[in-house]
């Protein structure tokens, strides 16, 4: 068996989970398979399912063992998997564009020359290939409603740090692997430091607690410290929503 073909997989979690996986690495056609299952699962929930969630190229469900076993679920979800090629799915419905305008490089985001030479390119070309770049929200992790988000162009494709950035502060943009990670708290980090934001991502009080989530389109365009610095004074943050098919 190839790498290609070992996937889909299902693997048991625990007691009560079960995790199909599309890939052992990350790809935008595995994480599109990923998207478009769980999107699926959720609108033909199996009862006894009690979650399903999704990381960069698996999907996670979790069910109630006493009232629906493991291995009714497994062929369940095998079935489920043998209706279509999954990667070949377009990303679910409802995406939304969000536009967070960004603060590159100053004392607020102090890694961006560090970045920029890794990627080899000057600050001023590494702020245009970030500002115009359109990303897509992979998947939410590390802490809530934080968005992993990819796939920057090649020259992105940097490492993270050998050592850790002791603390960033909410709303910092860090890049690394080609892929940006939107900070929802402060945090440790072995991520550069190249932008800062208003964002704030984890809205507990509100109905959808999360500002991001997976599959929408994600710009970063730069503005000045003038205007940054006004948007704080004024108690805003500049994001702007739409939707986006």
């Amino acid at each position: 068996m190839t790498a290609e073909t070992a996937f889909p997989r299902i693997d048991p979690v625990g007691l009560d989970g079960l995790l199909v996986r599309f890939a052992d690495s990350l790809s935008e056609r595995a994480n599109r398979a990923a998207l478009a299952f769980r999107a699926a699962l959720e609108r033909e929930t199996p009862e006894g399912v009690e979650e399903c969630a999704t990381s960069l190229v698996s999907a996670f469900v979790r069910f109630d063992p006493l009232a629906l076993a493991p291995d009714v679920l497994e062929r369940r979800l095998s079935d489920l998997l043998g209706t279509r090629d999954w990667y070949a799915e377009e990303l679910p419905e409802g995406r939304r564009r969000v536009t967070i305008p960004t603060l590159y490089g100053t004392d607020l985001a102090p890694q961006l020359a560090e970045a920029a030479e890794a990627a080899g390119l000057s600050e001023d070309a590494a702020i245009r290939s970030l500002s115009e770049a359109e990303v897509r929200v992979t998947t939410i992790g590390f802490a809530p409603g934080q968005p992993y988000l990819g796939t920057l162009p090649e020259c992105w494709d940097i490492p993270r740090q050998t050592a850790l950035t002791p603390k960033v502060p909410v709303g910092a943009l860090v890049v690394a692997i080609r892929q940006l990670v939107l900070f929802s708290v402060t945090t440790p980090t072995g991520w550069r430091h190249v932008g800062q934001t208003h964002a704030r991502l984890f809205r507990p009080e509100a109905d959808a607690p999360f500002l991001l989530r997976p599959g929408d389109a994600v710009r970063f365009p730069a503005v000045d410290r003038a205007a940054f610095e006004a948007m704080r004074e004024a108690g805003g943050d500049g994001i702007t929503v739409e939707p986006f098919t």
